[in-house]
């Protein structure tokens, strides 16, 4: 795992101005802390740099900037690509230098040409390749959008690198914030690709590239991004095809992608080890680890002291009967609410997923004894893991009986207590429930059940659902909400029902744009590697060929998954309600946070900063404050924002 970074600017460069791409790279230490290297054509323009994470090939052998054996291409790459030793194979007897999937790289743009060669890969990766001959520049990113990639113009310079701090490092840079991009912010955690918190800078799309070619010294033509691999195509073509063996013929060859995709995520020249919760994902990632292992597997598992967030006891369980060698650290609320200081850093754009704070907790344990781990994301979208995959149906079967009126009655009667009196009536319910069926922070799903009544179809539940605030173009002074993939009509037409619509549009947009950017970052914050063996492209594509059947199954996600895992881990030990990894942020706002968070909400400094309309937020503060209402994800989208800010201002 590494760093990039670089520009191609209008006109020739000096040395000084080629030197600009090392700083830029400079900044980006915390991924690539074992070596780094700049390469430059000032005559073109053109500077690349680089930061490493030795992982495959220690020896100098692998540094980057790399050059092709016949001096046509120079890349800087930050990623793996698994398949990397057939790829050798198919290419035939060459002089190779190393063994470095950086060189297998050079080798196939040389042989196949730039699109066929990231079409045969399998892996994560972000991409800046020149084309000394074609004075060309290419631009690309993994299928499902694992490692980042930022680029844009500013003035007359366009600039690429791993992380935004990057670009803003070039004295170009001009990083006017962008309101559109903000109000997307408000509504889902997150600023979603290709948009970002900067005008003119993007996201490069997963699955796409893009190439910008100098026509001379004074024009640079650029391509529109360009997809090689479209998840929506994989999802068709995978449709159109679908598996028609019975339940243990599925079963069975699931476990052997899994097997084989995990057994290439398992090479590394570095120590390796695995996140482990105790849940579905991670228990199986791990259970096939450990039968591919001739030594016990390292596993790490982080623990708190609040009751309802602290998963390690299970974790622990898991890693007892498979036999790893795990480590598990409890943390205090004083040293997890530590992290939030280093939040504008690590993410280095507004970001607003609570969670970030555990995941970059154990990204710097597992650091201290690996330099990669394998994680179960991914999972949930491809297999029917969230709540609401398994109850959407229901619940809309009941509620379209109900009519308007009465649902909006019923809407103002739940609306009557607050979510805290909701816990303490429905938590002696819930344990009469099956465990699969039971959740924790009960009061939140209750008022989440009373927007549903409110909603005219299941398209318009489940967007609810991913919203934080409803009107955000209210709350942002001067913006107009863009839109995305989630309100294109035409990116879920032809989907067969309500769950495979939502696990389609969770798997572009979600995970690409939240779970992996919050690994990411935070993993990438601690010199941490991570892979995601679920998301193989052969795994994502096989999944989409499974019928809905056997990943929702008696109002259980993740059936097929389960069955895997029986194999290797008990089921007492995995079936328990689904937790998710989070923080008591509610709790957290309404007493040691409560002053840090004034300071960054008070009506006059809103104000003054001219972003946000300071009633709605002060109106779910005060609201928040007094246990009326519990707005913690509404109140911490702008508390991400308003910490942002103010490390800009540093």
């Amino acid at each position: 795992m590494c760093g990039l970074a670089g520009f191609l600017s209008l006109g020739s460069l000096t040395s000084d101005e080629t030197n600009r791409a090392y700083l830029m790279a400079a900044v980006l230490h915390h991924r690539g802390p074992d070596d780094s290297g700049m390469w430059a054509d000032g005559a073109a323009g053109i500077a690349l740099a680089h930061r490493r994470l030795s992982i495959l090939d220690l020896s100098p052998s692998g540094h980057q900037p790399m050059v092709s054996p016949s001096g046509r291409f120079v890349i800087v790459f930050n990623g793996e690509i698994y398949n990397h030793l057939s790829l050798r194979q198919e290419r035939g007897e060459l002089p190779w230098r190393g063994h470095s999937d950086t060189e297998t790289l050079l080798a196939g743009f040389e042989a196949w040409g730039v699109e066929a060669t990231l079409q045969k890969t399998v892996g994560m990766f972000a991409i800046a390749l020149w084309d000394r001959e074609d004075r060309s520049l290419y631009l690309a990113r993994d299928r499902m959008g694992e490692k980042p990639l930022y680029y844009g113009w500013q003035k007359n310079c366009f600039l690429f690198g791993s992380e935004l701090k990057a670009l803003k490092v070039h004295p170009a840079f001009e990083g006017e914030i962008d309101r559109d991009a903000l109000t997307l912010l408000l509504r889902h955690n997150y600023v979603p690709a290709p948009h970002t918190i900067y005008k003119d800078i993007h996201k490069l799309l997963p699955g796409t590239m893009i190439r910008f070619s100098a026509v001379d010294g004074k024009t640079v033509v650029g391509d529109v991004p360009k997809p090689y691999w479209s998840m929506r195509s994989a999802v068709d073509n995978s449709l159109a095809d679908p598996f028609v063996g019975r339940d243990h013929e599925a079963v069975t060859s699931l476990e052997a992608r899994l097997k084989q995709s995990i057994g290439l995520q398992m090479i590394a020249d570095v120590p390796l080890g695995a996140f482990l919760s105790g849940g579905v994902d991670s228990s199986t990632v791990v259970a096939l680890m450990q039968a591919q292992s001739s030594r016990p597997v390292k596993t790490f598992t982080i623990g708190f002291e609040e009751e309802g967030y602290n998963e390690a006891v299970y974790a622990r369980a898991v890693a007892k009967h498979l036999g790893t060698d795990h480590t598990e650290l409890y943390v205090s609320s004083d040293e997890t609410r530590a992290v939030i200081p280093r939040l504008p850093t690590l993410y280095d754009e507004p970001f607003s997923d609570s969670s970030q704070i555990p995941t970059f907790l154990v990204s710097k344990m597992a650091r201290q004894h690996v330099t990669v781990a394998l994680s179960g994301d991914g999972g949930d979208e491809l297999f029917g893991g969230y709540n609401r995959y398994s109850l959407m149906s229901t619940i809309w079967r009941y509620v379209r009986r109900v009519p308007r009126g009465v649902r909006h009655a019923a809407v103002l009667a739940i609306q009557a207590l607050p979510p805290e009196t909701w816990n303490r009536v429905c938590d002696p319910l819930a344990r009469m429930l099956p465990k699969h069926l039971r959740a924790v922070q009960l009061g939140d799903k209750v008022y989440k059940l009373a927007e549903i009544l409110e909603c005219a179809d299941p398209e318009a539940i489940y967007y609810g659902l991913l919203s934080h605030w409803r009107q955000p173009a209210n709350v942002v002074i001067g913006a107009n909400e863009p839109d995305t993939v989630l309100t294109d009509p035409r990116a879920s037409k032809g989907l067969p029902d309500i769950e495979q619509y939502m696990m389609y549009l969770d798997t572009v947009s979600y995970l690409p744009d939240d779970i992996l950017v919050k690994m990411d970052r935070a993993a990438m914050g601690a010199s941490l590697e991570t892979r995601v063996p679920f998301l193989d492209h052969h795994v994502v594509e096989f999944a989409w060929r499974l019928p809905l059947s056997m990943k929702i199954r008696n109002g259980q996600g993740k059936w097929i998954l389960r069955q895997v895992l029986d194999k290797y881990v008990p089921k007492a030990l995995i079936d328990r309600p689904k937790m998710g990894f989070g923080v008591p942020i509610g709790s957290w706002l309404r007493s040691p946070l409560r002053e840090w968070a004034e300071e960054l909400l008070g009506e006059e400094r809103l104000r003054r900063e001219g972003y946000f309309n300071p009633a709605p937020v002060r109106r779910k503060w005060n609201e928040h404050l007094s246990g009326k209402r519990n707005w913690q994800y509404h109140l911490w989208d702008v508390l991400m924002f308003q910490a942002w800010l103010e490390h800009q201002k540093s």
